[in-house]
């Protein structure tokens, strides 16, 4: 399992799967290949609907967002 957190708080977001990793890196840019955190705002949550994403991550993503407009989240393993 992979764990997310909030990058900015460190507050933990949850555990994704592998596969759910691998969507997240697929659909975002990575600085460089030991990047490990992504910032998402709403809009890229509605492009991740569209492009599949399943609903446990969204969720997680969207718990993550809160009232607010956008996140950095960061993984580990």
């Amino acid at each position: 399992m992979v764990t997310l957190k909030n990058k900015d708080t460190g507050a933990s977001i949850g555990e994704i799967s592998e596969s759910q990793l691998q969507f997240l890196i697929d659909q975002l840019e990575e600085e460089s290949l030991s990047d490990q955190n992504y910032w998402l705002n709403r809009a890229m949550l509605d492009i991740f609907r569209e492009n599949g994403a399943d609903a446990e991550l969204m969720s997680l993503l969207e718990n993550a967002m809160g009232s607010g407009d956008e996140v950095e989240i960061e993984w580990q393993k």
